[in-house]
């Protein structure tokens, strides 16, 4: 995937209000890193029905950095790990990837 994580759908959401953006973005630094290392770790475990749990979490936030295309790989993704198939993790790990480098930045 090629999408680029982008505030748009944060700017819609918050009408212009740049103090609840900038609270957004606070909660996205703070809880993405560990939501993302309970899913790695969950992974690692083969705990692939709470690692399912952890993706729907993260879908959220996949949502407001305005990723639709990843939003629906994660989507079908949640479904597979609660199939017990994790067979699409280096892909979710990319989305992961690109959303880090992106709220790095933010």
């Amino acid at each position: 995937m090629n999408e680029q994580p982008n505030l748009n759908y944060l700017h819609q959401l918050s009408g212009g209000d740049k103090e609840f953006e900038n609270k957004l973005l606070d909660v996205l630094k703070r809880e993405f890193p560990e939501e993302e290392a309970v899913y790695h770790q969950n992974i690692e475990q083969g705990n692939f029905t709470e690692a399912a749990s952890n993706v729907h979490k993260l879908k959220h936030k996949i949502s407001i950095l305005g990723l639709e295309e990843s939003y629906r790989f994660a989507e079908i993704y949640e479904e597979e790990l609660r199939e017990n198939d994790p067979k699409k993790h280096k892909s979710f790990n990319e989305i992961l990837q690109n959303m880090s480098d992106f709220i790095a930045k933010s």
